[in-house]
Parts: C-alpha cells; sequence; structure tokens
C-alpha cells in the first residue's frame, strides 16, 4: 500500500504539472513536425501564448450549456489522472475517462451546429473503435500482475510489458486515436487540416476553447503515464526506462501523424477491432494459459 503522503504528492503534482508538461509536449509536437516537413515552426512556448490569447478573449458561449459541459469534461479528465497518479484502480479511471469524453460530446451536441454534429457523430464512432482496447488493457494488467490497484501493478518485481506485449501494441494502436492524429484524426485536429472545420470544438471559442485544450493537456499526460505503467516495476531504474520509452511512443505518434493520409471512419473502426482481437485477444488467451 502507498502511503497516503506519497498519494497526496503525486496528486498534487499532477494537477499542477500535467498542464506545463502538456503544453509543452504539444510545443514539441509542432516542433518536430515542422522539422519533418522541412519548415522552421513556432516557438516551443507557442501553445502557452495561444493559451493566453485564447483566455483573454471576450467570453462568448453558442448555448449556455456549453460552458457547463466543458467545466464538466475538464473535471472527469483531471479526476482521471488523479485517481491514476494516486494509485487507485486502474478499471475507475477506464470509466472516468469515458465519461468525460461523454461531456466533450454532449457539448457540442448542445450548439445544434452541423459542423459540431459531424464532428460528435465522428468523435463517437472514434470511442467504439478505442474503447474496447482500452477497457482490454485494464484487464490485461489484471490478468499480468494480478490486481487493477496501480499501486500494485507498479510493485511488481517484472514490468507489465514481458507478460503484455500485444496488449502494448494494441494500445499504441489506439493512442493514435486519443492523440488525434492522421490517419485517426477524424473528429478534430490540433493541425489546420481539418476539412470540416474543427469538427467537434468547432463552436468552442475564447475561454471555452481553451479549457478543452487545457483539457486535452491533462489527457495526454493521464495517457502517456499508461504508456509508462507497462514498464515500472520495483526497480527504481525502471522509472528511466519508461521515461524513454515514453519519449519514443511520442515520436513515433509524431511521425505516424506527419506521414498518413486520414482515412474513413469505417477503416478506423475495422482496423482497431482487428488489431484488438488480435494482439489484445491473442495476448489475453496466452496470459490465461500462464497464470493456469
Amino acid at each position: 500500500m502507498i502511503p497516503v503522503i506519497y498519494r497526496v504528492i503525486s496528486i498534487v503534482a499532477y494537477i499542477i504539472l500535467a498542464p506545463l508538461l502538456g503544453g509543452l509536449l504539444d510545443g514539441l509536437d509542432r516542433k518536430i513536425s515542422a522539422r519533418m516537413q522541412g519548415r522552421v515552426g513556432p516557438p516551443l512556448l507557442q501553445p502557452f501564448y495561444d493559451f493566453g490569447k485564447l483566455m483573454k478573449k471576450q467570453f462568448l458561449a453558442a448555448s449556455r450549456l456549453q460552458i457547463l459541459m466543458i467545466v464538466s469534461y475538464l473535471f472527469f479528465i483531471c479526476l482521471t489522472g488523479v485517481l491514476f497518479f494516486g494509485g487507485f484502480d486502474i478499471l475507475l479511471c477506464v470509466f472516468s475517462l469515458t465519461t468525460a469524453v461523454m461531456f466533450l460530446i454532449l457539448a457540442a451536441t448542445v450548439t445544434h451546429s452541423p459542423f459540431s454534429s459531424q464532428g460528435t457523430h465522428r468523435e463517437m464512432m472514434q470511442m467504439m473503435s478505442y474503447e474496447p482496447m482500452v477497457l482490454l488493457t485494464a484487464v490485461g494488467f489484471y490478468l499480468a500482475t494480478g490486481s487493477f490497484s496501480i499501486s500494485d501493478i507498479i510493485r511488481q518485481n517484472v514490468s507489465a510489458i514481458a507478460l503484455m506485449p500485444g496488449f502494448f501494441f494494441g494500445f499504441l494502436f489506439i493512442l493514435t486515436i486519443k492523440f488525434r492524429k492522421s490517419p485517426f484524426d477524424l473528429s478534430t485536429s490540433h493541425h489546420a487540416h481539418q476539412e470540416v472545420v474543427k469538427g467537434v470544438t468547432t463552436e468552442m471559442v475564447g475561454v471555452e476553447y481553451a479549457i478543452t485544450i487545457l483539457t486535452e493537456w491533462y489527457e495526454n499526460i493521464f495517457l502517456l503515464g499508461m504508456v509508462a505503467l507497462f514498464f515500472i516495476n520495483s526497480n527504481p531504474w525502471s522509472i528511466l526506462v519508461a521515461i524513454v520509452a515514453v519519449f519514443i511512443v511520442f515520436f513515433i505518434e509524431i511521425l505516424v501523424d506527419n506521414t498518413s493520409a486520414r482515412v474513413k471512419w469505417e477503416m478506423m473502426l475495422k482496423l482497431s477491432w482487428g488489431v484488438t482481437l488480435i494482439c489484445g485477444g491473442l495476448n489475453l488467451f496466452i496470459l490465461e494459459i500462464i497464470k493456469r
């Protein structure tokens, strides 16, 4: 059992540092993407400059309910990270993450904008694509370590990836959807190539859009924390290995984003479920045999 003081420190560190790290990673993403495209790119701190400008804009809302939904989206993403970095149940993290996305969908739906509606439909298709793998990954951690508790998972003698390579590859695949990168940036995108304006975030402006960006920074740190969870064990040196793995995964996601064309939602669904069934299902079958 992790001492309460360590849980509190981890939670406070996540709440304070996640936006800073998320913004820096966003800036690094833009910089690396620009270099891959033969451009200089914006400054590393450009995401923070953009965030500051959005916060200074006049507060406007397409619907009075929208701001409530967006704040709820932020709350549940933060709750997801708090549960994760506090060492609690990984299943609760998955359920909280799903609830957060539902509030994002509701925030887009209440505006009755045709562009937002189109983005909402695509967001729901993305949920159908990645949710099975996310849930299956949580089950995989339980079968590999004997516990859903994150505090128990990180105290294992062997890193979970030794028993979960299929789950790791499957999670890495759906991570592209969660990061909203090509070829799966169907509902919205961080870059200016979204053909339905900004999809699910079309009607979010000023402070509302700033909150959405802040929420995405929190979410990205949580998702990268999930990647690290595959590598961390009772050996303190495993933390260094996990950090290296996180940066490699982050670079791979940027590389895929800059070398892939967007696919249709049918292809996304087929690929995601195919990877889930093959990688996750096969790994699950092997774990069942090993643990008997």
